[in-house]
């Protein structure tokens, strides 16, 4: 399944149950915040490009998930969507697609791109985004 419209019920049948779901998730997917979403796009991108399989990002995610409970994570479903972007991280890192400097970077550029955008707008970085990262 690469489909980009990918929902976290669809995602969990193509792990075999396998995917740690966050509390209500048989209810329709609910992003308390905008950067929730985009994490969630993210992972869905990354898998319809071929960067990791679905049982290969249930197991990352399931690993930073036991890791967050193993350093102390109240596990009550409020950090699950960090968990993805650690997860994610994570795979990028492992994949050699990336540096962790080069993440940080492109966490600043965002963060810098994000300021200047006006509420409801696509967010995009340019070049002066990383000058001032």
């Amino acid at each position: 399944m690469s489909d980009p419209r990918a929902t976290l019920a669809d995602i969990a049948a193509q792990c075999s149950g396998a995917l740690p779901l966050p509390p209500g998730a048989t209810d329709a997917p609910v992003f308390a915040e905008p950067w929730q979403a985009q994490a969630f796009a993210m992972a869905v991108q990354l898998h319809a490009k071929g960067v990791f399989t679905w049982p290969q990002w249930a197991q990352a995610l399931s690993q930073t998930i036991a890791q967050a409970r193993m350093a102390g994570d109240a596990d009550d479903g409020s950090g699950y969507y960090q968990h993805w972007v650690d997860a994610l991280e994570h795979l990028v890192l492992a994949q050699g697609l990336g540096t962790a400097e080069q993440i940080h970077r492109f966490e600043h550029a965002w963060e810098a791109a994000a300021v200047r955008t006006p509420h409801g707008q696509p967010i995009e970085i340019q070049a002066q985004d990383f000058t001032s990262a």
